[in-house]
């Protein structure tokens, strides 16, 4: 099940922050959104995972990428609670997490969460890729999956279980890793 929010409102940024599609070399990545798959590169000659910015194969060396559809599921590596708000850009009024997932077709991607979340997910939590609307841009973000409770620091520096609490008056990032 693909996961996909409302096409004319982001919960987190500004529409004015949407990429520009038309000659952007993500746009494959951009018109598999569209149609609700993860586009992302792997090596013409050896069919390695190749991160979104990379010039050419850490394998083999080619410079050769074939863009395709893989698998949208996966697990936190990291997470982290961001709590700088940029007002005019970022709607949202409280942290948010930004999660690095390890994708089973062997890409690492950090991006937000689908819907608002009221807490850091867990590292190891399942992740199935969603896609949020950014200014009629679609864009990867995590649905997660897990039903366990996410985890925050205690302030003596133990993990605890419970859904996170927010102190708006904080701008550094918490993070869990």
């Amino acid at each position: 099940m693909t996961v996909i929010t409302d096409g004319r409102t982001d919960w987190l940024l500004d529409p004015a922050l949407a990429p520009t599609v038309d000659g952007d070399p993500l746009r494959p990545l951009y018109d598999g959104a569209a149609r609700g798959e993860l586009v992302l590169p792997f090596c013409s000659r050896c069919d390695a995972p190749v991160d979104l910015d990379q010039q050419v194969c850490d394998r083999c060396g080619s410079p050769e990428t074939d863009w395709r559809a893989t698998d949208l599921h996966g697990t936190v590596h990291s997470a982290t609670l961001m709590r700088r708000l940029e007002p005019g850009l970022v709607a949202t009024t409280a942290p948010y997490p930004i999660v690095d997932v390890e994708l089973r077709g062997g890409h690492r991607l950090i991006m937000t969460t689908v819907d608002v979340a009221p807490a850091v997910p867990r590292i190891g939590d399942n992740v199935r890729v969603g896609f949020r609307h950014l200014g009629g841009v679609a864009l990867p973000a995590a649905y997660i999956e897990s039903d366990s409770a996410a985890t925050e620091p205690a302030s003596d520096g133990s993990a605890r279980t419970e859904p996170a609490s927010f102190d708006l008056a904080s701008s550094d990032t918490e993070a869990l890793s």
